[in-house]
């Protein structure tokens, strides 16, 4: 009779998955013994490493799972931590037996669809923007990871609600980013020692930096990652287009012209380095001040449509205006509380508008279109 308890508790253990790796404990080598004795099911969980923050969860979800063993009346869970053999195994099993320092994204495998959204200058909300898309495309069933790629101006925690949080490190080559709403981060201010510390690298190291945190991260399997750019066309722009050819780019733009003229800049480097340019995002478009009220442009107008239009003639295809989201306060508030419009208020024009832009690029599938292909010749 207890063996054959035992049998079922493993049996739900299956169940059982580990909220960061995202895989079942038993596959990842994670339960270390089951005991079953007068309706007490006793489990020894393997961890990762010491003092991981997802223990409760973990204990919850095994208590879930046991609930279906008509036979277990009591669960007890005992913790242990892995050597270094077993967090080596894990790495193999989480990597799919891929060598370290290897951007999954960047391989022809794989199925993420890549978008670094950029925009020649800053203060264009571009950040607000890729906070907002991400929850948008979680909301629609997605999954989707955001890597912080302003180095220097990294706000992306913030905006997500994860001042503070830390990533989950396996050993000292492979991390796990943070969670929340849905959406896996790794940001530079999550490495810092101090949050409010400045950070100060030249070029070679900024190329270092961004190949680290994509190819050292676990980031399982996302359908898109995005990529908060910052703004301009310097090293990490370059460095995208060198370390994940497939990706592409959204440009980020306000209404004004001029504006417009300098995020086109975003476009133009992207098209050099044969990126894909998805399109073009206008930001703090003309709205209402109040609901009902008249038109207020006040950053202009045009400067969107513009943007698209003159990369289209770069480029020699369409590039789309994808969106434009009307100004809104509540965009900003929402960020320096922790909580996207999309989530906060949905239901007002600037969050509708971002979820329409979500699904415009679920419609979109990969392009050839100004890309370079090889000819061949007899």
């Amino acid at each position: 009779m207890s063996d054959s308890v035992i049998d079922l508790i493993h049996l739900a253990l299956n169940k059982v998955i580990d909220p960061e790796l995202h895989k079942p404990l038993p596959e990842l080598g994670m339960v270390k013994s089951v005991s079953f004795k007068d309706g007490i099911a006793q489990i020894e969980i393997f961890l990762t490493i010491s003092g991981c923050p997802m223990k409760d969860r973990i204990f919850n979800e095994i208590q879930k799972a046991l609930a279906d063993v008509p036979e277990v009346t009591e669960v007890g869970v005992k913790y242990d931590v892995m050597n270094e053999a077993q967090r080596e195994n894990v790495k193999k099993i989480i990597r799919g037996g891929a060598p370290e320092r290897v951007i999954t994204f960047a391989q022809p495998s794989s199925l993420t669809r890549v978008f670094g959204i950029a925009s020649g200058k800053g203060g264009v909300g571009k950040s607000s923007l890729t906070a907002n898309l991400a929850v948008a495309l979680a909301q629609r069933g997605q999954t989707v990871g955001i890597l912080d790629a302003d180095v220097y101006g990294h706000s992306i925690p913030r905006l997500l609600g994860l001042l503070g949080a830390r990533p989950t490190a396996i050993d000292s080559t492979t991390f796990i980013p943070p969670e929340n709403y849905g959406i896996r981060v790794a940001s530079m201010e999550m490495f810092k020692p101090e949050r409010d510390d400045a950070v100060a690298y030249r070029g070679p190291m900024l190329h270092k930096v961004l190949e680290q945190l994509l190819a050292d991260a676990y980031w399982g399997d996302l359908d898109f990652l995005l990529l908060d750019l910052p703004p301009g066309t310097g090293d990490v722009a370059i460095s995208l287009g060198q370390l994940i050819p497939s990706s592409e780019i959204i440009v980020i733009t306000t209404p004004q012209v001029a504006a417009a003229e300098v995020a086109e800049r975003a476009g133009r480097i992207a098209h050099q380095l044969k990126q894909h340019i998805a399109g073009v995002v206008e930001n703090m478009s003309p709205s209402p001040l109040i609901p009902g009220g008249p038109v207020v442009e006040l950053f202009g107008s045009g400067g969107g449509a513009e943007s698209a239009r003159r990369l289209s003639l770069l480029t020699g295809f369409e590039v789309p205006l994808l969106a434009q989201i009307p100004f809104d306060p509540r965009l900003g508030s929402g960020g320096d509380s922790g909580k996207p419009i999309v989530l906060g208020d949905p239901e007002t024009p600037a969050a509708q508008a971002i979820y329409q832009l979500a699904d415009a690029l679920l419609k979109r599938n990969k392009t050839l279109a100004g890309k370079p292909l090889p000819l061949f010749t007899k």
